[in-house]
């Protein structure tokens, strides 16, 4: 029998019965519930959106998920969520963090608040903003920043398959701006991340 070979990391996401699988083996109903809802929510506002490397964007939400379900074993469902939907401000025009808040919980809503850009103003002036999160999340909880690194992280691995346009800045970027919020933070899923990053960096830069 012929074996066919594994799709490249950019071709690979988590579908919403392998999710629903892992979920129900270590979490309430409720809880379930509410992350699965999540992966909806996310597949509704991402459906239409396609990265630079023409795959959905959708899958990235689901490829950050499994990072924090199978590498970090994160068994917090507010996590989940928050991964989940780590994108969904920027990308809708419809939903609000007072949205995400009556259908998940203040915490999660709250995560994913601290994530996101104001990508109007980051249209003006990329750099400036971008250093303004940066800034602001020197303050933010361990939480917000594993999803910030876990979704850099799955970005640094779709870099090979031009992902970025400029792929040298974008790892620089996280090596001068947010790698130096963790390696302060003493947290040993920030310190895996952080090692993950540097390993996939080095790969690129030689």
């Amino acid at each position: 029998m012929t074996m066919l070979p594994e799709p490249r990391y950019n071709r690979t996401m988590m579908s919403y019965e392998e999710l629903e699988a892992r979920l129900v083996a270590s979490f309430s109903p409720l809880v379930v519930t509410k992350v699965l809802d999540a992966y909806e929510m996310s597949h509704s506002v991402h459906e239409y959106q396609r990265r630079n490397d023409g795959t959905p964007y959708f899958w990235h939400s689901t490829r950050v998920a499994r990072i924090l379900l199978d590498e970090l074993n994160v068994r917090d469902g507010d996590l989940l969520i928050a991964g989940l939907l780590h994108d969904v401000l920027e990308d809708s025009d419809t939903i609000t963090k007072s949205v995400l808040e009556y259908n998940f919980g203040a915490y999660p809503a709250f995560l994913v608040d601290i994530l996101t850009k104001d990508l109007a103003k980051a249209k003006l002036d990329p750099e400036a903003v971008d250093l303004a999160h940066a800034q602001s999340l020197t303050t933010a909880p361990d939480d917000a920043l594993v999803i910030k690194l876990v979704s850099r992280l799955d970005n640094f691995r779709c870099l090979e398959f031009n992902l970025k346009r400029n792929p040298l800045s974008y790892i620089q970027n996280t090596l001068d701006r947010y790698i130096p919020l963790c390696t302060i933070r003493k947290h040993p899923a920030l310190a895996y991340l952080t090692t993950q990053l540097r390993l996939e960096a080095n790969k690129i830069l030689g």
